[in-house]
């Protein structure tokens, strides 16, 4: 007589392909920066843009070189009951720590840019937490506060990049509007830009000593109060908890 034997090493093909899937599904949820699968590959991505049915941006400053016109820009902020978002590098707040403190009392938020204004990317992991740790203990020594957000230079990053700053309690933020203000355009091309890009959780990017930004600011203010759209600091637009960031950037809350 002849005996079929039923072989189960299938099913065990099966069930860890099964679980294998399961598991990938879950590092899609991440309360910090966000793993996004292509094929096989995957990489961790910033926060760019906020999904949000509010009409509401974030106005945000990075830091670098120069300091004149930063007064004026908080004191713009101000007149129109506005509250921005600066990103400072390491060796601007050591020379400017009247100005830290300036923005800290206005009410904004106040993130790293890094120590040195490196490209990041080609960093090791330990330089990497050097320059974030140095730059945030500058901030944190003048206001008092922990330092909740970072802005990678030149918006250049990789998978360890974000590890690191994950590590440090970092949200790592880019941008989705580029007011391109840095090249010299002047205060109209610069309110073209963000007319052109606006959109609803928009953050967008201005840097505090560019030639015309305290022209433009009011600009650009007048017309996003006009379609309707408030500006708010980093705090009051993104998520802190229970949100996944999709491969564009954008952060949605978990519903």
């Amino acid at each position: 007589m002849k005996i079929s034997c039923f072989s189960i090493k299938p099913l065990k093909i099966f069930f860890s392909l099964f679980l294998v899937c399961i598991c990938l599904g879950f590092m899609l949820v991440s309360t910090s920066s966000q793993t996004v699968y292509f094929g096989y590959a995957s990489r961790k991505v910033p926060i760019y843009s906020v999904e949000t049915n509010e009409k509401k941006v974030a106005l945000t400053f990075d830091a670098a070189w120069g300091a004149d016109k930063t007064s004026k820009i908080i004191e713009i902020l101000t007149q129109n009951d506005i509250k921005g978002t600066f990103f400072l590098v390491g060796f601007w707040s050591e020379k400017y720590t009247d100005k830290i403190k300036e923005i800290d009392e206005a009410g904004f938020d106040i993130g790293t840019h890094s120590n040195t204004h490196p490209k990041m990317s080609t960093l090791s992991a330990s330089q990497t937490k050097y320059e974030l740790e140095t730059s945030m203990k500058y901030i944190t020594d003048v206001t008092g506060k922990p330092v909740k957000y970072f802005r990678p230079p030149y918006g250049d990053y990789n998978d360890q990049l974000i590890i690191t700053a994950d590590s440090l309690g970092l949200k790592t933020i880019q941008w989705s509007v580029d007011s391109l203000d840095w090249k010299g355009l002047t205060a109209e091309q610069i309110l073209t830009r963000i007319k052109v890009g606006v959109h609803n959780g928009a953050i967008i990017l201005f840097h505090n000593n560019a030639d015309n930004i305290v022209e433009a600011l009011p600009l650009v203010i007048s017309f996003l109060k006009s379609e309707g759209y408030s500006m708010v600091k980093l705090s009051e637009l993104i998520y802190d908890s229970d949100y996944v960031i999709d491969n564009n950037g954008i952060q949605k809350k978990i519903k």
